[in-house]
């Protein structure tokens, strides 16, 4: 699966996120979510969200998916949209 592919799967399911997605090998992934939907969630409930947009395909044709989720206050405080 083309990590493009994935990138506007997960923008569909939040408001003005910004979302990268890198693989080397098109099964294994690396996704970096910031979206402000995430504020007051913990880590395990971040990374629900962004599983729920994907659905089936996680575990299938996405083997696996490291994801960072920020909130956009926590992107800007790790250096992000400088």
């Amino acid at each position: 699966m083309d990590p493009s592919e994935i990138e506007q799967m997960i923008k569909t399911g939040f408001e003005d996120a910004l979302v990268k997605v890198m693989s080397g090998d098109n099964t294994h992934f690396e996704a970096l979510v910031v979206a402000e939907e995430f504020a007051g969630k913990r880590p395990l409930a971040r990374h629900q969200l962004v599983y729920k947009c994907l659905g089936s395909l996680v575990g299938n044709e996405i083997h696996a998916l490291s994801i960072k989720a920020l909130t956009p206050d926590e992107w800007r405080a790790a250096g992000g949209g400088a």
